[in-house]
């Protein structure tokens, strides 16, 4: 996990960017670490297991507070043991920088 991203925060987008893409794309990747996964150079993804319902539940509420708190708020599924989580820009259709910044927060929690 990158402390450099998980210490800043989210911008919102205005639109009107295009989303990351190549190198700048690939360099917050390897900077975020982690388990997350870049899908078609379009969202972050990542699956984080938990020993039961009630921890996955609690971790969900957290990651909620967060997006709440940064104004910027992933897809998220939970079900027994198990949370996905899905981040992209949905006002560009893509990942910004601010994207990166909160799975980095995420995974801080």
């Amino acid at each position: 996990m990158s402390d450099s991203l998980s210490s800043k925060h989210c911008v919102p987008c205005r639109g009107g960017v295009p989303p990351l893409a190549g190198d700048d794309l690939r360099t917050l990747h390897e900077e975020l670490g982690g388990g997350w996964q870049v899908v078609g150079e379009h969202h972050l993804h990542k699956v984080i297991s938990f020993p039961d319902f009630v921890t996955a539940l609690d971790f969900t509420n957290l990651v909620g507070k967060l997006a709440e708190a940064e104004g910027h708020h992933p897809d998220i599924r939970l079900t027994w043991g198990r949370v996905e989580i899905e981040i992209f820009t949905h006002k560009i259709d893509g990942l910004t920088e601010s994207d990166f910044i909160l799975a980095a927060r995420i995974d801080r929690l």
